[in-house]
């Protein structure tokens, strides 16, 4: 599968902004999607995943009550609802797919990325 994140850009504090990850394939609804960040100098962080049909869903704490993941298996899209953003959310933004049965929380059980999107908060 192949993927293409986009959605981002510059928005101040307090702001929102929504990501999108379109995927090719007839074979979406079998992944696992999760969204992962990396800022500058620091490691690839897990964001926020969700299971196959979209039942269930889990965040990293630092964006629980925030961000709000969803997908859409008739469009092969999953998408990334980011409120009351911060400053300390700016990064690039990934989406990855995994043909696991749970939503992992580090990136190395994910088959596929997208080439990311750059997210940032100015204060």
């Amino acid at each position: 599968v192949q993927l293409q994140a986009s959605g981002g850009g510059l928005v101040r504090a307090g702001g929102s902004l929504r990501l999108s990850c379109a995927a090719s394939g007839r074979t979406f609804s079998h992944y696992v999607m999760g969204w992962f960040r990396q800022a500058p100098g620091k490691e690839r962080e897990f964001v926020a995943g969700i299971n196959r049909s979209g039942g269930r869903t889990d965040y990293a704490d630092s964006v629980k009550g925030r961000f709000a993941i969803s997908r859409d298996n008739a469009q092969n899209t999953v998408y990334l609802q980011m409120n009351s953003l911060k400053p300390e959310d700016t990064a690039v933004y990934y989406c990855a797919a995994d043909l696991g049965l749970v939503v992992p929380t580090t990136p190395g059980p994910y088959d596929y990325w997208g080439q990311g999107t750059q997210v940032t908060v100015s204060s």
